[in-house]
């Protein structure tokens, strides 16, 4: 076959100046940018949950008290 060279030596080597070219353009870290993003949004979504639960957390703690003083004062 004639063309069997260009198979084996320049079809590869194309093929892999065209892959860097692409990743130069575009860049893999625009994806990593955009994965960053998201993560970090859920970060601060979980952040603010977390606050939400501690404050339900203080008052449930304080409910709880004046059902064990009602309690106490039931008893007497």
């Amino acid at each position: 076959m004639l063309n069997q060279p260009f198979f084996q030596v320049a079809l590869p080597i194309m093929f892999t100046l065209l892959i860097a070219v692409w990743v130069n353009n575009h860049g893999i870290n625009k994806g990593f940018d955009g994965v960053n993003k998201r993560i970090d949004d859920v970060v601060a979504r979980l952040g603010r949950i977390e606050d939400r639960l501690l404050g339900i957390e203080t008052r449930v703690s304080g409910l709880e008290g004046k059902v064990d003083a009602l309690e106490l004062k039931a008893w007497r």
